[in-house]
């Protein structure tokens, strides 16, 4: 029984060290937090990049569109106004909420990818960079990447976590965003 404790006080001591670690190491000398200014997802970028001063255009590969905060809150639920569900939509969507470093976000980001050519004029997919966009992460709840938000035309959302395949999309897709639709 003693091991097993000094085992479980030595993996907690471990975990608790490379957090320290880590913090140390994104922070400049004068104690400021690094942050990221690219995101390793391909862009589809214009020949002006004054255009994208806050994000809120930016092409993701395919017909994807990275989402700020502000312009989900146009496109998609303003939930600052209203406090029941109110989605802001023409068509049905897909949100990705990932992160750059996500081994699990990058495999689905292709798949995506894929849906938004395949589905495009049927619905749209969205991505949202949950370490730019902590508010808007913490505002759903975002506690595992990738979260999947599917939100149909008319209805609740649902949540899906963590990657799936391609055919579980197509599959929520029909069966959940695009239904009675021919």
């Amino acid at each position: 029984m003693k091991k097993k404790t000094i085992t479980i006080i030595t993996v907690i001591a471990l975990i608790f060290l490379a957090v320290i670690i880590y913090s140390i190491m994104n922070k400049t000398k004068d104690g400021k937090q690094i942050t990221k200014t690219e995101s390793n997802i391909p862009v589809n970028k214009q020949e002006n990049n004054n255009n994208f001063k806050n994000n809120s255009e930016i092409k993701i590969k395919g017909k994807m569109e990275l989402l700020t905060t502000e312009t989900f809150k146009q496109k998609v639920f303003n939930y600052e106004i209203n406090k029941e569900w109110k989605f802001e939509g023409d068509k049905p969507c897909i949100i990705d909420f990932y992160a750059d470093w996500c081994g699990p976000c990058k495999m689905v980001a292709p798949i995506l990818s894929e849906l938004a050519d395949e589905y495009e004029g049927k619905i749209d997919i969205y991505k949202v960079d949950t370490d730019a966009e902590q508010e808007l992460a913490g505002a759903f709840g975002i506690r595992s990447i990738p979260s999947i938000l599917f939100i149909p035309k008319t209805g609740q959302p649902q949540m899906s976590t963590g990657a799936m395949p391609k055919e579980s999309f197509q599959k929520a897709i029909k069966n959940f965003l695009l239904v009675g639709q021919n």
